[in-house]
């Protein structure tokens, strides 16, 4: 029997539009039912180079079910690169074209030599969702598009963090971790945003090494970037927000990059004059706001779970109850995420759920005992749990519904602020 999920907190692996769309000028193909695209398209953060509603579809229909849509997609390939000037165009497959047999990686190798690259992606919602749809796409990216070469930059990193648009916060996320690797002399480069794209892309196989800023997604493709150019990886699962994980983030990459421990130091510490000062002067405001508990509920993705309860616990001294990752995370990375919520200061632990339907996670929140007014940072399904348990409620990932997100960011020094004046301007409103 087929087990219904509620309120999911991810998309199916088509979503992985989302990974093309977030990558300047290059164009997602989707070789689907109208359906598909336009559930998909009405859940996409924002126009970038080009509207979600342009993406060219093959539209199958019945026809193409019983006689094959190979033809079609051809067709549609031929003409979006006549149409649309894009740098790179990227085949997704839906369930409907896989189901059917569509040899669709054939016909995109048809266009091998055009004018501009296509390279195909299986991204059947069947096979996975949109955390591992994006992998899929990085991955196609590297196996068809990249070349070797013997070129390598000096100070060179490739950056890999988090799911663009799908996560609110990605692009200012991603912005303050180039800061971050620029503050330590190095050159970072990331192919999502503004004015990245095919030249960024380009310099994947020139960097001296990769950095992945993720507890699990996008493991796989610095793997394969190691395996195919020989570039090596550093695994940092923690996105750092606040002094305590940004100090560690700095350290680690300078240490694997092999800069001096003095310059790294002189780093932080003028950073974390600056941080303190703030929270000196505000010192009143979170240890006398008496109207929270101390206990903290985190429901999201293994990323954000992970970062805001280290965030939490290290720096502002709050106490985890049971945390929720919903992005259903693959068992082979269960364990050691797991381990990564018992690194937590003051030998604190933090119990993980793995539970990716919303109606389980808050009936055991509603179970739980906190203790006065609890802190709960989830998404827009969780507003109306925290109406029931009186909670103090942030919405901080997808979907989110009542936040516009430009392009504010919770990562480093300043995000640990940021996320500190989004926390308290909230409690704040009990006295009002």
């Amino acid at each position: 029997m087929p087990k219904i999920l509620d309120q999911p907190r991810y998309k199916c692996a088509l979503a992985a539009m989302q990974t093309v769309h977030a990558i300047s000028k290059a164009l997602p193909i989707l070789h689907s039912g109208p359906g598909c695209a336009d559930k998909l398209s009405a859940t996409q953060g924002g126009s970038g180079h080009f509207a979600p509603r342009i993406f060219p579809c093959t539209n199958i229909n019945e026809k193409d079910v019983v006689f094959g849509g190979e033809e079609r997609l051809k067709e549609t390939v031929e003409n979006a690169i006549k149409i649309i000037n894009a740098d790179l165009y990227v085949v997704l497959s839906s369930c409907s074209s896989e189901i059917i047999g569509d040899d669709m990686e054939e016909v995109v190798r048809s266009f091998r030599n055009a004018e501009k690259p296509v390279v195909f992606a299986s991204t059947a919602g069947f096979k996975g969702n949109n955390f591992q749809g994006h992998e899929w796409v990085i991955e196609a990216i590297i196996e068809q598009y990249l070349k070797p070469t013997d070129k390598k930059t000096k100070g060179l990193v490739n950056i890999w963090a988090g799911i663009p648009q799908h996560d609110p916060f990605w692009y200012g996320n991603l912005f303050e971790l180039e800061n971050l690797i620029a503050q330590l002399g190095l050159i970072p480069n990331t192919i999502f945003g503004y004015d990245r794209g095919i030249k960024n892309i380009d310099k994947i196989p020139e960097a001296e090494f990769n950095l992945l800023v993720s507890p699990w997604v996008g493991l796989r493709n610095v793997k394969l970037l190691e395996e195919k150019f020989g570039t090596p990886y550093i695994h940092l699962p923690t996105l750092p927000i606040g002094a305590f994980e940004t100090g560690k983030f700095l350290r680690a990459v300078a240490e694997f990059a092999g800069i001096d421990k003095e310059t790294v130091e002189g780093i932080i510490t003028e950073q974390e004059k600056k941080y303190y000062y703030f929270i000196e002067r505000f010192a009143d405001v979170f240890l006398e706001t008496r109207v929270m508990s101390k206990r903290f509920v985190v429901i999201s993705d293994a990323q954000y779970s992970l970062a805001i309860t280290k965030f939490l616990v290290n720096d502002v001294g709050l106490f985890p109850s049971k945390q929720y990752i919903t992005d259903n995370t693959p068992e082979e990375y269960q364990e050691s995420i797991q381990g990564y919520f018992k690194e937590l200061n003051y030998d604190i632990k933090a119990e993980v759920g793995f539970i990716s339907d919303g109606h389980l996670i808050q009936d055991e929140i509603k179970e739980s005992y906190f203790s006065g007014y609890p802190l709960i940072i989830g998404s827009s399904w969780d507003k109306k749990l925290a109406q029931q348990t009186q909670a103090h409620y942030l919405s901080v990932s997808w979907p989110l519904n009542e936040r516009l997100v430009i392009n504010s960011s919770y990562v480093g020094y300043g995000g640990g602020l940021k996320l500190l004046e989004d926390i308290y301007s909230v409690v704040l409103t009990r006295f009002n």
